[in-house]
């Protein structure tokens, strides 16, 4: 039963841990990466689709992204939907290849995109945090329905904090990696 507790907090914990580097890979840095188009969806045949459904998605070098569609007739959507999203950058055309050209970033972005890798991690922290009371919790209800004994919940109480720490320690990990690479130039 304890366990079970213990097994599930850390599972979503886990997941909290994944959900803040999914943000975090969305981040714009001063190079590209294919992630930063992940989430753009393209009106294809009455439906939304990924980009990467209806396109190659390929980097040219470090600081540009080469999109190809699959079907000519995807250019025009394609550039319609990247205008769309919040990536920020302006697709340049050339024929039916789709470019998406890294500016570089400046010194005033970087900080302010760092206060929001700070802000993610924090969210991170806090939604471990409520995994860890939601856990202990569970554990007070086993005692008070005398299921387990003082001793088991003080110890039980005692791993779920362990746990919570070194998720804790995680985020921090993650945060700082993506701290430096938005500073490095």
């Amino acid at each position: 039963m304890l366990n079970d507790i213990k097994n599930d907090a850390q599972t979503r914990m886990g997941k909290s841990i994944d959900a803040l580097k999914h943000d975090l890979s969305r981040l714009r840095t001063g190079r590209a990466s294919t992630t930063l188009v992940d989430h753009i969806k393209v009106p294809y045949y009455g439906s939304d689709t990924a980009l990467n459904q209806v396109a190659s998605v390929s980097l040219a070098d470090g600081r540009s992204i080469v999109i190809t569609p699959f079907e000519k007739n995807m250019v025009a959507p394609i550039e319609k939907a990247l205008l769309a999203s919040d990536i920020g950058i302006t697709p340049t055309t050339a024929g039916t290849v789709i470019r998406l050209n890294m500016p570089p970033l400046t010194e005033e972005r970087r900080r302010e995109l760092a206060k929001h890798v700070s802000h993610e991690g924090e969210n991170a922290k806090i939604a471990i945090r409520n995994v860890r009371r939601d856990a202990l919790q569970h554990i007070k209800d086993l005692l008070k329905e005398k299921q387990i004994t003082e001793d088991e919940e003080r110890k039980a109480d005692e791993e779920i904090q362990k746990i919570t720490d070194r998720f804790v320690k995680e985020v921090d990990t993650v945060a700082k990696a993506k701290e430096e690479e938005l500073m490095a130039m």
